[in-house]
């Protein structure tokens, strides 16, 4: 824990009085110096939630002061070739509040009134949750996922657990792959038609056994060159999961030419967060369950010590 002065207003901003801000894997990462583009010292959290204490005098937004508000924490250029063709997320100037600048594991932070989304009528607990949502809603569009789909998940921890939801409320038989015995029946209750420990497909993919899309949301290159395999021919994969920047997976060109694999990534969510504030508002998953450990500021400590050892889903700081 550090003391920092509270930051100030400055033009097109407001400030927020943090409420809940979720602990990611991404800042494990950012903590372990393996996210190249973050700032040195940083404060972490770009999941979180807060009421609008202030608002700047020159600010235009249509949030009140003590509305409850999400944040997305991607503030793009604006100018660069991505952020002019409609791929923000892209955008090589991006800065993320809680990466490249201050962010929400603090009692106050300043942000762009256009990162702000007003989401009354759910807890900031959930309100926390619109972040990694917005991600979900970009992994899930990524993967074309069609009603009778049959969708592997590799992995159920938050991310998997929300890309489960949102494809079996899609329709699609979501089989769950999974080592923790917690996380497998969390997948269950998330829409989870199968869990498993470790995946059979039962015959050759070219034969159609296997998967129409799998998602890979560990972030292990063993566990993404497991996604491949379970892939049948004409399938797609999409690498959800983040993996260290030196980490390599083993790909075979003619497996993929023969079965005409079709191998994706997701990074962050673009256009994902209006969508996710409006998924979390509809309230048809029990998305609250997602947060198993609550912690006040001051005992971070014990919040991390959680999270690390993957004892819960998601950690959630209330400043």
């Amino acid at each position: 824990m550090v003391s920092k002065p509270k930051p100030t207003l400055t033009a097109g901003s407001v400030l927020i009085r943090v409420a809940a801000s979720g602990i990611c894997g991404t800042d494990l990462h950012i903590c372990k110096g393996e996210t190249p583009h973050a700032t040195h010292n940083v404060t972490i959290g770009h999941e979180f939630s807060g009421y609008v204490e202030a608002i700047h005098a020159s600010t235009s937004t249509t949030a009140k002061l003590g509305d409850l508000v999400c944040i997305d924490p991607n503030v793009p250029c604006h100018k660069c070739t991505f952020c002019r063709t409609q791929k923000y997320h892209l955008c090589p100037h991006l800065w993320c509040i809680g990466v490249t600048c201050d962010g929400g594991m603090a009692k106050h932070v300043v942000v762009p009134a256009s990162s702000i989304y007003v989401a009354t009528g759910i807890s900031p607990e959930v309100a926390s949750l619109a972040e990694p949502l917005s991600c979900v809603v970009h992994a899930v569009d990524t993967g074309c996922v069609k009603s009778g789909d049959r969708v592997l998940v590799i992995g159920a921890g938050p991310i998997g657990l929300m890309v489960t939801a949102l494809c079996a409320n899609g329709g699609a038989h979501v089989t769950v792959a999974e080592l923790n015995k917690m996380r497998r029946t969390a997948a269950t209750e998330f829409g989870a038609s199968e869990v498993t420990e470790r995946v059979d497909i039962g015959g050759d993919p070219v034969e159609g056994y296997g998967f129409d899309v799998v998602f890979e949301c560990v972030g292990l290159a063993a566990t993404m060159g497991q996604a491949l395999e379970c892939a049948r021919a004409g399938g797609t994969v999409v690498w959800v999961g983040v993996a260290r920047p030196d980490a390599l997976v083993s790909v075979s060109p003619f497996t993929v030419y023969r079965r005409e694999l079709t191998i994706k990534s997701t990074y962050t969510n673009p256009f994902g967060m209006e969508r996710a504030v409006r998924i979390l508002l509809d309230n048809k998953v029990n998305w609250a369950s997602l947060i198993t450990h609550t912690f006040a500021l001051t005992e971070f400590d014990a919040a991390w010590d959680v999270f690390t050892q993957n004892s819960g889903l998601k950690v959630c700081i209330k400043p």
